[in-house]
């Protein structure tokens, strides 16, 4: 998978060269290349906003560098914005289909409308508020789209047992020590007995979900759930 980012500060994307991103580059599993806006500005000071025609604060982003920008890319184009659509794990799955994604990060008031009208083909939120600018937003649906990938965290089970992966909240872990100043490891986690670990872990992850997120566990109620999940669920739906 390749991403391509434009972008008014490519330093900011630093970040994404740690850790499994970065591994997963050094692998030639995903690819990222940092476009800075700036660079394809005909403005001698390589100015790339002006104030907005009908009056109001701030400044907007112009076309001609963004379009310029964009005309040197391809794949599916995502504009970061607090009006998009909501970023969720089923966004991320479908996104990790894709073979090149193109993350246009706006500031100021944010891009030419006309830039969006031709190029952009996703509007795209991380939540109900406001950031300075798309970079953040970016390397968070980078991060989320690219784990998904086959090979970049190892293994698929890596992922396939996390919140939201399979429609529910994902279940504690824990590690050594066994008892650590009398807080203990559940019992079921220390017999070795694989089924009743897997049961014990359904039913945190349906009681945690149901406590936390009732939008998410009414989803779930309408899957094609089996015996053991439609038992569980009633007892936690009925509390």
């Amino acid at each position: 998978m390749k991403f391509h980012v434009l972008t008014l500060f490519p330093e900011m994307f630093e970040t994404m060269n740690h850790s499994i991103m970065k591994r997963a580059q050094d692998q030639s599993l995903i690819s990222l290349n940092v476009i800075n806006i700036r660079d394809f500005s005909t403005n001698k000071h390589k100015k790339v906003d002006d104030y907005p025609y009908g009056g109001g604060a701030g400044m907007v982003m112009q076309v001609q560098p963004i379009a310029d920008a964009l005309e040197t890319t391809s794949g599916r184009v995502i504009y970061m914005t607090p009006k998009g659509r909501v970023f969720d794990q089923v966004f991320a799955k479908e996104l990790a289909l894709e073979e090149e994604i193109v993350f246009l990060c706006g500031h100021y008031e944010g891009v030419d409308q006309r830039v969006i009208d031709k190029y952009v083909t996703d509007e795209v939120s991380i939540g109900d508020f406001v950031l300075t600018g798309g970079e953040l937003p970016a390397m968070v649906m980078m991060d989320a789209v690219a784990r998904l990938k086959d090979g970049v965290l190892g293994q698929n089970v890596s992922y396939e047992d996390e919140s939201h992966y399979n429609g529910l909240l994902e279940y504690p872990h824990y590690t050594r020590p066994a008892d650590y100043e009398g807080m203990k490891v559940p019992d079921v986690l220390l017999s070795g007995n694989h089924q009743k670990i897997e049961d014990f872990r359904l039913e945190e992850s349906i009681k945690l979900t149901a406590s936390r997120r009732p939008d998410m566990i009414k989803k779930y109620a309408k899957r094609d759930l089996s015996k053991k999940e439609m038992k569980i669920l009633k007892k936690y739906l009925d509390k």
